[in-house]
């Protein structure tokens, strides 16, 4: 429910065709990519990602939970209202199968992130990819600014904050992914 203008700078609504490039050159290569593959972005913001998968030949979905993001990915980036679900992850279904899932910078948000990924893994085509991106807990940054506040006496957090803008409830690094994948069954 945070107003979209207090969350992002006016800058962050631009978009260019650069945007989630790299990503996408990199997931149309590990699937083999034909025009008209189905992508489903968990947590679209304003739809940049979803603007650039559909502009990279997806035929596109997204989910956002926040009410003023999913206006501003309407009007703004003139996303159809058929192609984006309002709520929260845990509460939609799909019946149709997607070959690319992706989670830019919302993992760490999600309450119950892995029970999320084994939902989605039924959305997900056989052969299809889960793409998961999220701030690393072992970054060095974080590191040491959590010793600088410690230093200055504070109990302050640079990484966990679900109190406080970025609200991220957990972090992650690629052994957390590595426990996550012998549960539910996926290669990394």
């Amino acid at each position: 429910g945070v107003p979209i203008e207090d969350y992002f700078q006016p800058n962050y609504f631009d978009w260019d065709k650069s945007h989630f490039s790299v990503e996408i050159k990199k997931v149309k290569k590990l699937l083999f990519f034909e025009k008209g593959m189905k992508a489903l972005d968990i947590g679209c913001g304003v739809g940049k990602n979803m603007k650039s998968l559909e502009e990279a030949g997806f035929k596109v979905s997204g989910i956002e939970p926040s009410e003023s993001f999913y206006k501003k990915a309407l009007s703004h980036m003139a996303i159809k209202e058929d192609q984006i679900k309002l709520g929260m992850v845990e509460e939609i279904e799909y019946t149709e199968k997607f070959d690319f899932i992706t989670f830019g910078a919302v993992f760490e948000h999600l309450y119950h992130p892995a029970k999320v990924l084994e939902q989605v893994s039924n959305w997900l085509n056989k052969d299809g990819i889960v793409h998961i991106e999220v701030p690393s807990s072992r970054d060095l940054i974080v590191k040491i600014v959590g010793i600088y506040y410690r230093l200055i006496g504070t109990n302050y957090v640079t990484h966990l904050s679900p109190m406080h803008s970025p609200f991220h409830l957990y972090e992650f690094d690629l052994d957390s992914f590595k426990l996550i994948s012998k549960r539910l069954d996926f290669e990394i």
